[in-house]
């Protein structure tokens, strides 16, 4: 009977089984929010600790493989790209990341215009929700001013390889990966060197090692719908009142940026590119579309998006694991959209006039802010500290928008890790059609 429902199970296909873990999860979430509310009984609370290790674990496991998949893959990737042509694709996706940035917080600037979060909101209001979250947001203040600034990301890049590893460095650990396979490219390409058969052997080996840890990977994701399931019950069990009251403007604000990036934006890059059909494409990243919004963690669905692109994408490896890791890393598209929402709302609640200047001031801080998101669950509220310092908020008001973010942010993150993950796809995608790095044009 076990070994029949086993058989049954696998021969579903992996989005089948994906869609039926977050359908089936949400609506016993919900069930258990709404009988939590109705029954003054915390019945999420209570079943979240049995339910939820089975998605914690699912984002374990990913966790897991990431750094082994960043390692091998950038080596492998730099040491297989002629250096000329190394250049000038890496410039290309850097400066694609940047552009799709930068459409994001115009894009959520002029929504979060047109919405006005908190225009009409009574202050009191929002105080009572910020009671609920407790002091979560002095332990979020210590953290990002030891993380926080410009000179920190910069330090970050280069760091001891080893205790980078240790540490989950993702900046430090995609520097270094990268330095290895040019300086490996570079000996390679000298002519005669006594060390080429070494190195080519050594390349080899990055490679099989990058090949065993992608068949993990494969384990993982026929593990991940149970995993889905389980995050999707705690989700939903714990987070749906916060969807509630005033939240309601500012949830629906950076929803819809974030589709229109998705489904609007993407599509039209795609198509003015590849000149096919971008719904098609799209759909081709599904799986690691899903990953994402479960997990809420660009760095953990990397192994997924990896996978995506090569196999059902026909990317070639050496673009892939140069583009995808680096965009896991700088490119934050949903926390573009995500931030001017809050900002918008932190002026209406202080009465800060938005000039001209201050909302350009406001979308190039959001750009460059978002490099250093890093890719995990909540990295954004990292990030507001940052935006709203350069409102002149003081640390009292920062707190209260913080805190209000904080509130919702579990559920924003699914959408904004979505597109983040999109955004990473779509950028590999483009640079391989306009480079001629796909194995098989046919999608």
């Amino acid at each position: 009977m076990i070994k029949r429902v086993f058989r049954w199970y696998i021969s579903k296909s992996l989005l089948a089984r994906l869609l039926a873990g977050f359908g089936i999860g949400s609506a016993v979430g919900i069930a258990l929010w709404f009988i939590s509310v109705q029954s003054g009984n915390p019945v999420a609370e209570s079943a979240a600790p049995y339910i939820s290790p089975f998605g914690t674990i699912l984002i374990s496991m990913l966790k897991m493989i990431v750094i082994p998949v960043i390692f091998f893959s950038l080596i492998t990737g730099a040491a297989s790209l002629p250096i000329k042509r190394f250049g000038k694709i890496g410039m290309k996706v850097i400066g694609w990341y940047l552009l799709c940035s930068l459409l994001a917080a115009i894009l959520g600037t002029l929504l979060a215009l047109l919405i006005n979060p908190g225009s009409q909101s009574n202050l009191a209001g929002w105080q009572k929700i910020i009671a609920v979250l407790g002091n979560q947001t002095e332990k979020v203040a210590d953290t990002a001013a030891e993380q926080g600034g410009f000179g920190f990301i910069l330090l970050n890049l280069f760091q001891n390889p080893f205790e980078a590893l240790a540490n989950n460095n993702f900046l430090a650990i995609i520097t270094f990966s990268i330095l290895l396979g040019i300086a490996i490219r570079i000996i390679l390409e000298s002519r005669d060197h006594p060390e080429e058969h070494a190195l080519n052997l050594l390349v080899r080996l990055t490679e099989a090692a990058r090949d065993a840890i992608f068949k993990i990977v494969e384990w993982i994701l026929e593990y991940s719908p149970i995993g889905v399931l389980a995050l999707s019950i705690t989700n939903f069990g714990l987070y749906g009142p916060n969807i509630a009251g005033p939240y309601v403007s500012v949830t629906l604000g950076v929803v819809a940026g974030i589709l229109t990036m998705m489904f609007i934006i993407y599509p039209i890059l795609l198509f003015l590119i590849s000149r096919q059909n971008p719904y098609r494409i799209l759909k081709n990243m599904d799986e690691a579309i899903i990953t994402a919004f479960i997990t809420r963690s660009s760095a953990a669905t990397l192994p997924v998006s990896l996978h995506t692109v090569q196999e059902k994408l026909h990317v070639r490896s050496e673009l892939a694991a140069f583009s995808l890791p680096l965009g896991a890393t700088i490119n934050m598209d949903g926390v573009c959209v995500h931030l001017p929402m809050f900002a918008v709302l932190a002026a209406n609640m202080f009465g800060i006039q938005l000039t001209v200047s201050s909302l350009f001031i406001l979308v190039m801080t959001t750009v460059l802010a978002s490099i250093g998101a890093g890719g995990v669950p909540g990295g954004s509220i990292m990030l507001l500290f940052i935006i709203l310092q350069t409102m002149g908020l003081d640390s009292s008001q920062t707190a209260i928008i913080v805190a209000l973010a904080m509130g919702i942010n579990p559920i924003l993150d699914m959408f904004e890790t979505a597109n983040n993950v999109t955004g990473d796809m779509v950028c590999t995608y483009t640079v391989a059609q306009h480079e001629k790095l796909i194995n098989d044009s046919t999608v």
